[in-house]
């Protein structure tokens, strides 16, 4: 997978970790300044689910899909929501894109200014989805 090129302009490359974490179908993401104050914003990176998965996961392991299809979504939520059941009143979905297999993924990153070192495991976050 190509990776964005950092503000530095060296390229970065996705941790391996966070890069099989893709394949094997996990979430991931990143916060970014929110729109004012009292807001809270993430960046989340969601794997497609296909049949195949399922069945994998019935069987107990998890499968690498190197052409995965992605879910790109940047919500702004209510800051004092974060911890509640209720994190989705007044949360506003800012841009969402499908990003088709990991060149397009890069290429969307590139899009929306993001380079793969931001993203986390989402228990390494704030994020309440």
């Amino acid at each position: 997978m190509s990776t964005p090129s950092h503000p530095t302009g060296r390229a970065r490359q996705w941790p391996a970790d966070m890069l099989t974490a893709l394949r094997l179908g996990q979430r991931l993401v990143a916060e970014l300044p929110a729109s004012r104050p009292g807001r809270r914003a993430f960046i989340d990176i969601s794997p497609l689910i296909t049949a195949a998965d399922t069945e994998a996961r019935g069987q107990g392991w998890k499968r690498a899909d190197h052409a995965r299809t992605f879910t790109v979504q940047h919500w702004d939520y209510a800051a004092d929501r974060l911890d509640s059941f209720d994190h989705d009143v007044g949360a506003i979905l800012i841009k969402t894109a499908t990003a088709v297999g990991e060149p397009d993924l890069t290429s969307t990153l590139e899009a929306w200014h993001l380079h793969p070192d931001q993203f986390r495991y989402p228990w390494h976050t704030d994020d309440p989805r």
